[in-house]
């Protein structure tokens, strides 16, 4: 891992903001981490463990993920999302709020999702999973004027819930590859990803076939992405997170750590 190593520091090295980053392979067991326990603004990221604190209330008894849930107008608020956009009374299920929270990173998801579950829940399943140092308080898109707390996350917390889901471990084997499942269909693959070799391409073939199961997160000044790379038959947990940096240098940083991992996975001497 040494040469992946020397190149994703060179990269960060180029930039005038703060990072965190940790990358993890789950076959060999080598990990790399660059400022891992700084604590950023979570942005979208928390919604990761908002679906994880929704499937273990599924199996504590609390909730169904087969549910339907009516859309009320107080629910909706604005970003990113589809929901917002949909007729007041339009029913849901639960399994279908938290997909469009994640791949959508809808926010008025997020928010149902949360007030269905609750803080404290939320809290209790990111303390399980090993997110020690993260903190989860509030609803998303909703005014800070007078807030005491905020969301925040560190690139070694969110490393570990990614690491336990990959290994079934979060909540419980069949809950967490149901979690990965969802997260494989990510529509927002502009950060880590965009170099990653195009399905679209002639080229493209069983040999740099790839998956990646991810969340990405964004307000001006912050940029975050974190998942499971899936290719050429193994598995790596990257957790990159990004603050004090102009926008499209950290989309273009984050592309660069993305491509750096994947060229690694596919380097048989590695």
């Amino acid at each position: 891992m040494e040469q992946l190593a020397n190149e994703i520091e060179e990269i960060l090295s180029l930039s005038d903001g703060i990072w965190g980053v940790v990358v993890k392979d789950l076959d060999r067991n080598e990990r790399w981490e660059w400022n891992a326990d700084e604590l950023f603004y979570a942005a979208s990221v928390i919604k990761v463990p908002i679906m994880a604190a929704v499937f273990e209330a599924e199996r504590d008894g609390e909730l169904s993920l087969d549910e339907f849930v009516a859309l009320n107008r107080e629910d909706y608020v604005g970003g990113s999302g589809v929901i917002q956009h949909l007729t007041p009374g339009t029913k849901l299920t639960i399994r279908d709020i938290v997909l469009l929270m994640i791949i959508q990173s809808d926010n008025t998801a997020t928010n149902m999702m949360i007030d269905r579950v609750g803080v404290v829940k939320i809290q209790e399943t990111m303390k399980a999973a090993g997110m020690e140092k993260s903190t989860f308080f509030n609803k998303l898109m909703i005014s800070a004027e007078g807030r005491k707390h905020f969301n925040m996350l560190n690139a070694n917390d969110v490393a570990n819930l990614l690491i336990g889901l990959a290994n079934g471990e979060v909540v419980s084997p069949e809950a967490s590859a149901e979690m990965i499942e969802i997260m494989k269909k990510q529509q927002i693959l502009d950060c880590l990803p965009e170099k990653f070799p195009s399905p679209y391409a002639d080229t493209y073939d069983d040999e740099n076939a790839w998956e990646f199961a991810n969340k990405t997160g964004w307000v001006p000044g912050l940029r975050h992405d974190a998942g499971i790379l899936y290719t050429n038959g193994r598995r790596v947990v990257i957790s990159a997170f990004s603050k004090d940096e102009d926008d499209l240098k950290s989309k273009r940083m984050l592309a660069e750590i993305g491509e750096a991992v994947y060229r690694w996975m596919h380097d048989v001497e590695s």
